[in-house]
């Protein structure tokens, strides 16, 4: 690769970290076709982080100078003669920044997915010690429904393999049957889709990156687009009315860390959106968008390696 492909991948993981990200958390469309636009708010993430490390990768093989038999060599005497002093630190220095990019995705990753589940975990016992549903002692051991003893009306989720449904006295003594119906359905469709995995994964990627980068407004879109798609599941069984109800009912509560909850500041957007259908011509286009965003950076990064690739492997052939 040469220099201008590192140049190209560097502005593409520059754009899509941050301008595209905040041009996108403006759209109004995505309320309209909500799964799309989350499977291309991952693909912008994920070509961001290809781009990132295609950019470093690009800028450190110029370190593969040829030796004297003609063959990329790694010998830094050899590069610092064929680079010079300048170029090669150049080198160097964008192939460690790669390097501890790639270290500190895999490092928020795992620091992501630690300090939740252990939150959870936490959360978790509680709920099970306050729980005061009324049929307590003959519920059965799957079942996943926790009710608080709390006047304010509060729904959340929290999702894993010991996943639990919280309630508060407040929505059961606030709501009818078919309302709570909407909420248990919308917080089992957060539990069915693990749209928790989805959040860690942003989560990650924003604390990966730089912060004069990275665009804090597409982790709040996600979390917002989760929400949304847990309420068509939810309209689809019980209607938009009792989910609109119950939604109003709960818009002053909040999740705890590790949750997903029915209310939050995003109450006001995902009501007036309940009586309209979502538009499957923008859902169209923007999983196009989706494949273009992820499939050209791929392609990109792909067919010139592949290219290098086969260069390097023609002198190891064996002789005739």
């Amino acid at each position: 690769m040469n220099p201008v492909s590192a140049l190209i991948f560097g502005i593409l993981a520059l754009a899509l970290a941050g301008p595209i990200p905040a041009l996108l958390s403006r759209a109004t469309w995505p309320h309209r076709a909500p799964r799309a636009a989350l499977v291309l708010w991952q693909a912008v993430a994920l070509a961001a982080v290809l781009s990132a490390f295609s950019a470093g990768i690009a800028i450190a093989s110029r370190l593969l100078v040829p030796g004297p038999d003609g063959r990329p060599t790694t010998a830094p005497l050899d590069e610092i003669d064929a680079l010079g002093w300048p170029l090669w630190a150049l080198y160097v220095v964008v192939l460690a920044a790669t390097l501890i990019i790639g270290a500190r995705l895999i490092f928020a990753v795992a620091r992501v997915g630690f300090h939740t589940r252990r939150r959870r975990a936490r959360h978790r016992m509680l709920v099970d010690l306050l729980d005061c549903s009324p049929d307590r002692a003959h519920r059965p051991s799957s079942s996943a429904l926790r009710v608080l003893s709390s006047p304010r009306p509060l729904a959340y989720c929290l999702p894993g393999l010991r996943r639990r449904i919280v309630m508060s006295e407040g929505v059961l003594d606030t709501l009818d049957d078919v309302e709570i119906r909407a909420v248990l359905n919308h917080e089992r469709a957060h539990l069915r889709a693990r749209h928790d995995l989805v959040l860690e994964a942003f989560t990650a990627v924003y604390a990966a990156f730089p912060r004069f980068v990275r665009s804090g407004s597409a982790l709040d879109s996600v979390q917002l687009l989760v929400e949304m798609l847990a309420d068509d599941s939810a309209r689809r069984t019980a209607g938009p009315t009792p989910l609109a109800r119950a939604l109003v009912a709960c818009a002053g509560s909040e999740a705890p860390a590790g949750a997903l909850a029915l209310g939050g500041p995003g109450t006001l957007v995902r009501v007036t959106r309940l009586h309209r259908e979502n538009d499957h011509r923008l859902a169209a286009l923007a999983y196009a968008a989706a494949a273009v965003v992820l499939v050209v950076p791929t392609l990109a990064v792909a067919v010139p390696w592949l290219t290098e690739l086969h260069k390097l492997m023609g002198p190891l052939s064996p002789l005739r």
